[in-house]
């Protein structure tokens, strides 16, 4: 059994101090924290089995221990008294417990807060049903763009509200909306059964915490397509593997069926990563974004499988307020909120973030020469 103070209830609260997003309990590690992107190992011994197989003890319900142990797998949520909110993945390995933690502040962010570019809060306001798609990687960020679009609605609509989500992270309190916050495993027992009767619930607004099999993916499609405003997330990098992966659900014969009802639904595809900020920047990490938004070019691509051309169609539509990561990278560094060797190691095209920033020195360069007087 664990020993001395190091007990999950302080371990937790220490992520606060240190500003971590994640912990990592291990066999044979002391526990681990992701502070800034980079993991920071705590002056502790490690942490032997016996030790890590009880950690999470004093947190458990017998009801969550019971499914552990049964499946090896368990995603919960869990909160200290101040309100901060941690979700937790217990998962067995070399037949002993390990736990990743993300830590989910109280507080739902703002978009200012997630320095987010503000076509987040347009799309918001201008859409009333489709589809909305937020994708990313693991620690990406998804969760917190997510809340905040949710909370913009919550704030300034008189709409139903229904999230369905494994587990729940942030709590919404109903403002201008009223909201039912439904958790996979306690207030349901599936995504596939809750998204069964959501349309019967009188929903405006629902929010798919992840579309993970064929049938959450078709449930939200045919949510959209019946005037319901979806938002759902997907672990996927960029938008081209967010529609493929969708596709990759379903049996090669009904793909063009469901290319169509994409085609038709698909209001706005978000990717981020989040990169490292310049040490003396306000918050340790800011989002590169690629924001793919529907029109009638980006309708017919994806009907007619020409996923490929969307790249280009991106890169190519700023003025409507579409971004590539290249082009988002490029506009980090002009803000000073990343440096240019830190976009470089993100960038997908180096030579295409090189020119992007050449313009804008060029421009920069201008108008200073202007501001001094020196006419055009």
């Amino acid at each position: 059994m664990l020993t001395g103070s190091l007990t999950i209830q302080r371990l937790l609260a220490s992520m606060k101090k240190l500003d971590a997003s994640d912990l990592h309990i291990k066999v044979g590690l002391p526990p681990v924290y992701r502070v800034g992107g980079r993991l920071r190992p705590i002056d502790s011994p490690p942490l032997t089995a016996d030790e890590c197989d009880h950690l999470l003890d004093p947190i458990l319900t017998p009801g969550l221990r019971q499914r552990f142990d049964a499946v090896g797998n368990l995603d919960f949520a869990w909160h200290l008294p101040d309100g901060d909110r941690f979700r937790i993945d217990m998962f067995r390995s070399g037949n002993h417990v390990h736990a990743a933690i993300r830590r989910v502040k109280a507080e739902i962010p703002s978009y200012e807060e997630l320095h987010l570019p503000p076509v987040y809060a347009q799309v918001v306001e201008r859409e009333n049903d489709g589809l909305i798609l937020i994708c990313g990687v693991t620690g990406s960020g998804k969760s917190s763009t997510i809340a905040a679009m949710v909370e913009q609605i919550n704030r300034t609509q008189d709409v139903n509200i229904i999230t369905i989500e494994d587990p729940v992270e942030y709590r919404f309190v109903p403002k201008k909306a009223i909201i039912s916050q439904r958790e996979v495993g306690i207030d349901i027992d599936s995504f596939k059964t809750a998204l069964r009767f959501v349309v019967r619930q009188d929903p405006d607004v629902i929010f798919i915490g992840e579309m993970r099999d064929a049938e959450t993916v078709l449930a939200g499609i045919q949510a959209a397509e019946t005037g319901h405003l979806v938002f759902a997330t997907l672990h996927t990098a960029d938008t081209m593997q967010s529609l493929a992966r969708m596709l990759e659900f379903f049996p090669p014969d009904e793909r063009d069926f469901i290319r169509s009802s994409l085609a038709n639904t698909v209001k706005c595809v978000c990717a981020q990563k989040l990169i490292p900020a310049l040490p003396d920047f306000e918050v340790k990490v800011v989002p590169a974004c690629e924001i793919l938004l529907s029109n009638a070019v980006v309708r017919d691509k994806i009907r007619e499988g020409e996923d490929a051309d969307l790249p280009a169609i991106i890169s190519g539509s700023r003025a409507e307020g579409m971004s590539s990561f290249t082009t988002s990278l490029a506009e980090l560094v002009e803000k000073e909120w990343i440096d240019l060797q830190t976009a470089r190691g993100f960038a997908p095209n180096r030579d295409a973030l090189e020119s992007i920033l050449k313009g804008v020195e060029v421009k920069a360069a201008t108008l200073v020469h202007r501001i001094k007087g020196g006419g055009t």
